[in-house]
């Protein structure tokens, strides 16, 4: 496993983290918060046994069973492995009371005294209206002073100029997480957005590196373009590679739902390496953008 720098912060994390959120169930149609443990257990424990040190789940994930199947999990062995990143669910937080009570819920769902990494879920300009007006960030501080969280960070859903306020709000973030991918280079944050959280000292965490999974399954003609390119990769490790190919790109999270999709992941985190892609293969991320945007015109 290949590690990286997370801002200014003393943690190398893995180049992969595993993001709890997309969990096998027990059997096809089952309702979210039937987790299919043997087979979920089997994945976390290769995948730590493998080099993966960041595992990010949150409050609602899994109906709330992601935290619950963490917590059952990580024997006092594995615990020790591994940081935990779990989030603040601000559509659950209505006063200045119900922080407390999700934080305290989420210790002993995950069996554990101290959250390693905690964000403020899903910013956007409401949500953060609702942190200003109910004094979150205060609150996440006096957590921070006990011991129940590590360190305090936010992920991201909304304008770049709201992200900049957020990042410069705050001289305590310790990182971020925002959706990035080869297509969404303009979108939300951005690559903007994730220089200017790194050039601040915040560690960068990617989600949706695949667009939920929609990169992964190209369509015939970007397929074409992708079967032609060197080296040969699969269109998943394209899109991996083109994210930790950024030095300000922290780590990757993905929302893995099969042991297959575990080993192949870290088989190319593995392999990644920083500014480690050719003029030819960045060229190859051009031509996919195109044919993209292109599909994406004749189906409008």
């Amino acid at each position: 496993m290949k590690y990286r720098n997370f801002g200014k912060f003393d943690f190398k994390p893995s180049a992969l983290g595993f993001g709890a959120m997309r969990l096998p169930l027990v059997r096809e149609g089952a309702p979210e918060s039937e987790i299919d443990e043997k087979k979920a257990t089997e994945m976390l424990y290769f995948a730590i046994d493998n080099g993966v040190n960041y595992l990010d789940t949150a409050y609602v994930y899994h109906k709330g069973q992601s935290e619950v199947f963490l917590g059952k999990i990580l024997t006092k062995n594995y615990r020790e492995k591994v940081k935990i990143a779990s989030k603040l669910s601000l559509w659950n937080t209505e006063n200045k009371n119900d922080p407390d009570k999700l934080l305290e819920e989420q210790l002993r769902r995950l069996r554990t005294d101290q959250i390693d990494f905690y964000l403020l879920h899903g910013l956007n300009k409401e949500r953060w209206e609702k942190v200003k007006n109910l004094e979150i960030i205060e609150w996440a501080g006096k957590k921070i002073a006990e011991g129940k969280i590590g360190h305090l960070g936010f992920s991201f859903h909304d304008e770049y100029s709201l992200f900049q306020e957020i990042v410069d709000s705050y001289d305590k973030w310790t990182f971020c997480q925002i959706q990035y991918n080869f297509l969404d280079e303009n979108f939300e944050a951005g690559t903007k957005g994730l220089k200017y959280a790194s050039q601040k000292g915040l560690g960068v965490v990617v989600m949706e590196p695949l667009r939920g999974g929609k990169l992964a399954n190209p369509p015939r003609e970007v397929k074409e373009i992708w079967n032609k390119a060197e080296p040969t990769r699969t269109p998943v490790d394209w899109a991996l590679q083109w994210l930790w190919n950024q030095p300000e790109v922290s780590l990757v999270l993905s929302g893995m739902s099969s042991l297959e999709q575990v080993k192949e992941n870290i088989g190319s985190a593995d392999r990644s390496k920083v500014n480690s892609l050719t003029p030819a293969e960045l060229m190859v991320f051009g031509q996919v953008k195109q044919e993209y945007t292109h599909l994406t015109r004749i189906l409008q």
